[in-house]
């Protein structure tokens, strides 16, 4: 569907979990809310794969706007929703959610996504801080974080061991369960 003159356009999005489900409401919604087109898709919301999604993302031009029923139907977290917002923003695209009436083509719609933002940085910032404190008081108590290594002292005697008495390193590897890496890397 070609234009002859740039004209923006209001392009929708609609997405349900699983077959059982019905795209009907949020078709009917963005119809009525003025989408020129609907892309419809059943897919899991962690589900990376989004080929209408891709589709609809290609068909966007500066000056369009991308709308959907609810924010949940766009982005698999709000990380993912706000970068995703983010990249439609740097690409000139509005965006818009029906049930939540966000709208960022206006300025009260961009000042709630920016508080989103916040709140995300902000949540992100918290979690950093907890497990930074977490971290300290563990070491505090004299633990170490990270994996138990594999090569234990009695495994690394054993090895030597096995070592003196002509076995191939290859062999001792295998006998003992680790990587040939990790064993020449205790054996040097």
């Amino acid at each position: 569907m070609e234009h002859c003159c740039l004209m923006s356009e209001l392009l929708g999005y609609a997405r349900v979990s699983t077959a059982d489900q019905t795209l009907d409401l949020q078709s009917d919604a963005l119809s009525v809310a003025g989408c020129s087109r609907i892309w419809t898709e059943t897919a899991s919301g962690a589900t990376t794969a989004r080929p209408q999604l891709d589709d609809l993302l290609s068909h966007l031009r500066p000056g369009d706007t991308l709308a959907v029923w609810r924010l949940d139907r766009l982005g698999r977290s709000l990380p993912h929703l706000l970068q995703t917002v983010e990249d439609l923003e740097d690409r000139g695209v509005g965006f818009r959610s029906v049930t939540e009436s966000i709208d960022t083509t206006t300025a009260g719609g961009k000042l709630i996504f920016s508080i989103f933002g916040a709140l995300a940085e902000f949540e992100r910032n918290l979690i950093r801080e907890r497990t930074s404190a977490g971290l300290a008081a563990a070491r505090a108590r004299g633990r170490v974080g990270g994996r138990p290594p594999k090569m234990t002292p009695k495994k690394i005697t054993q090895a030597k061991l096995m070592r003196d008495n002509g076995m191939s390193q290859t062999e001792i590897a295998e006998i003992l369960g680790v990587g040939r890496t990790t064993l020449y890397r205790h054996l040097k």
